[in-house]
């Protein structure tokens, strides 16, 4: 998952399917929203897909994805219990404040 979202174009196709959350966004609406050719859109979601952060489902003659947001949860949860729990790299309070800025 982390290897997945290292690339900057899948990170921002997670962060606006996040933003779409639950409808998410046909792949169209995703290629014009961020400029991407099609076939490069296509890897990238393929990419997300394969790691599990996005599923899609056929309507039509269309792709809708989604951000996978159990998955995302998961993978969060496991950061915050390796940084915040077993070492002390980060003080869980930091995590707080910095979703409080928001």
């Amino acid at each position: 998952m982390m290897a997945a979202l290292g690339h900057e174009v899948r990170l921002a196709i997670v962060r606006l399917l996040l933003t779409a959350h639950p409808e998410g966004m046909v792949a169209g609406e995703i290629q014009e929203e961020l400029d991407i050719p099609p076939s490069t859109l296509s890897h990238h979601l393929d990419t997300l897909r394969q790691a599990g952060l996005v599923e899609q489902m056929r309507e039509g003659k269309f792709q809708r994805y989604r951000a996978q947001s159990e998955s995302l949860r998961s993978l969060i949860d496991f950061l915050y219990a390796e940084c915040c729990t077993r070492s002390r790299a980060v003080a869980p309070s930091s995590l707080t404040a910095i979703n409080r800025r928001k």
